[in-house]
């Protein structure tokens, strides 16, 4: 059975940091699209960031969304077992449900589209106060 758990989510002012984490339960932990998405109240769900690693020694190919390029950063452990998303010089627009997802395959080409992914975790809310 496939399971996504994340962690790490929490209240936080503007300029500070969070790490998440998402304990992954896959058949095949390398050679699957691993994303971050969030939702803020009324508004549609959006990709964060995503990694595709195509072995276990692979460190992965990273995807951004422009809005937060340069303050995120996705990451694996090397057992693939973990995907994090190191979050930094968060600022209110931040704040949302964060979600972890996975699909098979590569991310080339629809890291951020939401039907692409099969599995989801149950999300982890943060929130950043001004």
């Amino acid at each position: 059975q496939v399971q996504l758990v994340e962690s790490g989510g929490g209240s936080v002012q503007a300029g500070g940091s969070l790490r998440l984490s998402c304990a992954v339960s896959f058949y095949a932990r390398s050679r699957n699209c691993m994303g971050w998405f969030r939702q803020a109240p009324g508004k549609e769900r959006e990709g964060v960031a995503a990694i595709y690693s195509s072995t276990y020694r692979d460190v992965g190919v990273t995807y951004y969304a422009d809005a937060v390029k340069g303050r995120f950063t996705i990451s694996q452990n090397d057992a693939k077992n973990t995907v994090y998303l190191q979050m930094s010089s968060l600022n209110p627009e931040d704040t949302a449900m964060y979600y972890c997802a996975a699909t098979v395959g590569s991310c080339y080409g629809r890291w951020s589209m939401t039907n692409e992914y099969n599995y989801w975790g149950q999300g982890t809310q943060v929130t950043v106060s001004s």
